[in-house]
């Protein structure tokens, strides 16, 4: 399919909410500058950095020592989609720095969720737990890029995807390659079956995966967020965290609110221009 579902930067429009809600996803051009592209890049090789480049891999917690990894965790342009879908609970269920190497291949075609307990098991259809922004560090606008590849509309389906296909470049005749220029966000429900086309470029492939979630999913990256983190962050990016007291019974009470009206915090970087105001 050579018909994108793009969004602009900010607002969840009405036209956003059914295209999501067909497709699954949607991709928001032009949300991080060349500029901010390179210092998240640069951020983002110092976490991978003695780490072996053979295979997909993947890193969480980088937003706890990198300042340009931190400011994607509520990005103005970002965040009004992440509401909209979400509500005005939510956590930060995961930040995942991904590399997949030059002349490297990971084929697995999968749905997001928890390795213990499947998430198509608790309802059809598939119910959104895990809402994943992923940012492009790189370009990924051409074929063999290790740009993503996604089955549209496959959140909604009552039946798995073969498993003779699960392995094969061309899983399914409706899948579709995401081509998107670094700064590019791809935001997908869980439900959606995907997979990262091959890299046969001469550079790694680099992602950021923010991983938004109800309060009470479990954590993917961290049992806890670091303390000294927590006290230099904003209190917006600190109460996405969910770092705070329980309540003394199970969600009794409710949660303290998020506070979106909070400014976008830069922590030591320029500032990104023209941001898009979070209501």
């Amino acid at each position: 399919m050579d018909v994108f579902p793009l969004s602009k930067p900010g607002e969840m429009t009405e036209m956003d909410r059914f295209i999501f809600d067909c497709f699954g996803y949607i991709v928001i051009e032009d949300v991080l500058s060349k500029e901010e592209c390179e210092k998240t890049l640069e951020a983002a090789m110092r976490v991978h950095e003695g780490q072996p480049k053979n295979d997909l891999k993947q890193i969480g917690r980088g937003f706890e020592n990198e300042p340009a990894i931190e400011r994607l965790i509520d990005h103005p342009a970002v965040l009004p989609k992440i509401r909209a879908l979400l509500g005005d609970n939510f956590l930060l269920g995961g930040a995942w720095c991904t590399i997949l190497p030059a002349k490297s291949t990971w084929l697995h075609w999968h749905q997001d969720g928890s390795s213990a307990y499947d998430y198509k098991e608790v309802s059809y259809p598939v119910p959104l737990i895990q809402l994943r922004a992923s940012f492009n560090l790189t370009d990924q606008d051409d074929l063999n890029m290790g740009n993503m590849m996604m089955i549209p509309g496959s959140h909604k389906s009552k039946f798995s995807l073969p498993k003779e296909s699960r392995e094969a470049l061309d899983a399914a005749p409706i899948q579709q390659i995401i081509r998107a220029k670094a700064g590019s966000v791809l935001l997908f429900h869980n439900g959606v079956w995907h997979t990262p086309m091959p890299n046969n470029q001469d550079y790694h492939r680099y992602n950021m995966h923010y991983i938004y979630c109800p309060v009470w999913v479990r954590r993917g990256d961290r049992h806890f967020t670091s303390p000294e983190f927590l006290t230099k962050t904003s209190a917006r990016r600190r109460s996405i965290m969910g770092d705070y007291d329980r309540p003394e019974g199970p969600f009794l009470g409710g949660f303290p609110p998020i506070p979106f009206d909070d400014a976008w915090v830069d922590p030591g970087l320029e500032p990104i221009k023209n941001p898009v105001a979070v209501p």
